[in-house]
């Protein structure tokens, strides 16, 4: 091979390289091993230093071009299609808000359903009904004396002859309905006691019980029922003809099924036989009809069973309490159109009502006190059993032989 003293290019002057852009005069030197095209990390300034000015030429560094795992398993390089955050965000706030509201309706609700009967438990009237003296002792179970007077209190004049009652006869007034009601560990029981029965008053000698409300009011009707029962009252609710009407027209009405036609000129009533709707006048009328009867107030005590039964089976429907208009209407002509004993509470007048529906339902025990005849003297050896079966909380007891709907013997 020729020498470099016989190349005539050796001994020529060579041109100066121009600068590469790559050279380090222009300021990349870090980026290059000795000039060499191939890039490297500087060791002392990183790819990843913020001063850096990367060439436009190169390819971005690794770093710069990583997706998240979710995005390279897609084989697509645009981020996963979804709801924009906005949208979402709105619809979750959407719903949020409604949950709100609900949720205040119902707690508004809960405190109108509580608030309601404690403001109608402060409009009841109480009365003093425990007697004096000797009374029977505690007993299992809990035993009500409902009465249903002949008051006209809070009735004006157009309504006692719209209702056919008549005028007040003064005093204490007479009671059309007297019940045991019984509520322990077997059926609830609803046992009539005719207003005409003969049984002894204490202190006024033997006539018929009614004339106990008369002659002493609660306290002597009590003691009354007591004395010839053996049977402790441990609670005692009374309501008047006015009361009961308005009962019965908040409720919107309620069914009776009288068996046969009846027209009662004295009671104000004029239906046909069969189920119907009645309103608070034709309900009474029914309650105090007995002269289109044969047995007259047996079959009365029977027809108020039928009555008070409607009404707390209607009482009880869902709507009543769905319903606000109804419910306080309901709550508060009850409260109007009581008196009870001034020892009686809310929670124990709440279980009364309650009870009412299940002694007339399929559960439960509606009967008259054992009578020996249609002059409504009591059958002595019948209800004795009865009274004792009652006293001993074990109305499951009680035969069809014993709970008749007239009080007679069966068959």
């Amino acid at each position: 091979m020729p020498s470099g003293e016989d190349d005539p290019d050796a001994t020529r002057p060579q041109p100066a390289p121009s600068p590469r852009k790559d050279s380090p005069e222009d300021g990349y030197s870090w980026l290059y091993d000795n000039g060499s095209a191939t890039p490297r990390q500087s060791s002392t300034q990183p790819a990843s230093s913020p001063g850096a000015l990367p060439d436009p030429e190169l390819p971005p560094p690794s770093w710069a071009t990583a997706r998240p795992a979710a995005d390279r398993s897609s084989g697509s390089g645009a981020p996963p299609a979804g709801p924009p955050r906005t949208a979402a965000k709105s619809k979750r706030s959407g719903g949020s808000t409604w949950r709100r509201v609900l949720l205040a309706v119902v707690v508004l609700w809960i405190v109108f359903l509580v608030a309601v009967p404690v403001w109608a438990w402060t409009q009841i009237d109480k009365v003093d009904a425990e007697p004096n003296g000797d009374r029977p002792a505690e007993q299992a179970g809990k035993t009500y004396l409902l009465v249903g007077s002949d008051s006209r209190r809070g009735l004006d004049q157009e309504q006692r002859e719209e209702l056919a009652t008549g005028d007040d006869t003064g005093g204490r007034g007479r009671t059309d309905t007297i019940m045991l009601m019984h509520v322990g560990s077997g059926p609830t029981l609803l046992m009539s006691i005719p207003r005409d029965s003969i049984v002894e008053i204490p202190g006024q000698g033997t006539t018929k019980i009614n004339a106990a409300f008369s002659f002493g009011g609660p306290q002597l009707l009590v003691e009354t029922v007591e004395t010839n029962t053996g049977i402790r009252v441990d609670d005692y609710v009374e309501v008047g003809f006015g009361g009961f009407v308005n009962i019965v027209d908040g409720l919107g009405g309620v069914e009776i099924c009288p068996e046969t036609a009846i027209k009662d000129k004295d009671a104000g009533l004029d239906i046909a036989k069969g189920c119907q709707s009645a309103g608070g006048a034709t309900a009474l009328g029914y309650a105090r009809s007995r002269h289109s009867y044969a047995s007259q107030d047996l079959q009365r005590v029977q027809s108020q069973r039928e009555v008070l039964g409607a009404i707390a089976s209607a009482a009880k429907s869902p709507w009543t309490f769905l319903n606000p208009v109804r419910y306080f209407s309901v709550v508060s002509s009850t409260a109007s159109s009581l008196r009870v004993g001034d020892n009686v509470g809310p929670l124990s007048l709440g279980r009364f009502a309650w009870n009412l529906s299940s002694a007339m339902g399929g559960g439960g025990l509606n009967c008259t006190v054992p009578i020996a005849d249609t002059a409504v003297n009591w059958d002595e050896a019948r209800s004795d059993e009865m009274f004792g079966l009652i006293i001993d909380d074990q109305t499951a007891d009680i035969g069809k032989d014993l709970c008749t709907e007239d009080g007679l013997p069966a068959g």
